[in-house]
């Protein structure tokens, strides 16, 4: 193998790339089917079939009607491949072409280029251009990530925080230690002495003595 094999390759490779773009852009099967129906009805009429030493001529007094037809029909299909936005005037005329021949030109030439005209003209009509791919919008009433709509994801939670310290991020308040057990700095708390106890007054239920202390 030469050096030059696959930079070969490549090429046809990208020929062949090109060519399909051109033709996914036009109605090229139906030019090609009219094309090839307009050929055997314009050359039957004009055409002598040999058989041993008898020659069968197969010309008809529309041999001038029929190589009409069929030039009408190549110049059609032609024109499918580069004026694809006469399609559907090239398609209704090979139709009616392709009926046309079959009185005028042998049945339109033993039925080969009559049925070839009918399909491509069918093809041409029905063919239309492709649109190019849109965009899906995003679905309504979804957020980001799949939460619901106003709502913002929730943040994921960090492993690194450990107990009794504040998260990264945070700012952390002064520590107001609480009481314990009922005690502060060894003596009862607020929350546990008994009523009276810090009643200076000596007003209380529990000494009854109407306000005053009790002398001696």
């Amino acid at each position: 193998m030469s050096a030059e094999t696959p930079a070969a390759a490549g090429q046809f490779t990208r020929r062949r790339l090109q060519f399909r773009a051109w033709r996914g852009a036009r109605p090229f099967w139906a030019g090609l089917f009219v094309a090839l129906g307009g050929l055997p009805i314009a050359y039957f009429p004009y055409a002598n079939l040999q058989i041993g030493h008898l020659t069968l001529a197969m010309s008809t007094t529309a041999g001038a009607g029929s190589l009409i037809i069929g030039v009408l029909l190549v110049v059609l299909g032609v024109s499918l491949w580069f004026q694809k936005h006469v399609r559907v005037f090239a398609g209704v005329a090979a139709i009616l072409l392709a009926l046309v021949s079959i009185p005028v030109s042998n049945l339109g030439g033993f039925l080969i280029g009559f049925l070839f005209a009918l399909v491509g003209g069918a093809l041409a009509v029905s063919w239309v251009p492709g649109e190019p791919p849109r965009t899906e919008p995003p679905l309504e009433g979804k957020g980001t990530d799949g939460a619901p709509e106003g709502v913002a994801p929730a943040a994921p939670a960090d492993d690194t925080a450990f107990p009794g310290f504040p998260e990264p991020g945070t700012q952390a308040g002064p520590a107001v230690p609480g009481p314990r057990g009922g005690m502060d700095d060894g003596e009862p708390s607020q929350g546990f002495m008994a009523p009276g106890a810090h009643d200076l007054s000596g007003t209380s239920p529990a000494n009854g003595a109407n306000g005053r202390h009790s002398a001696g």
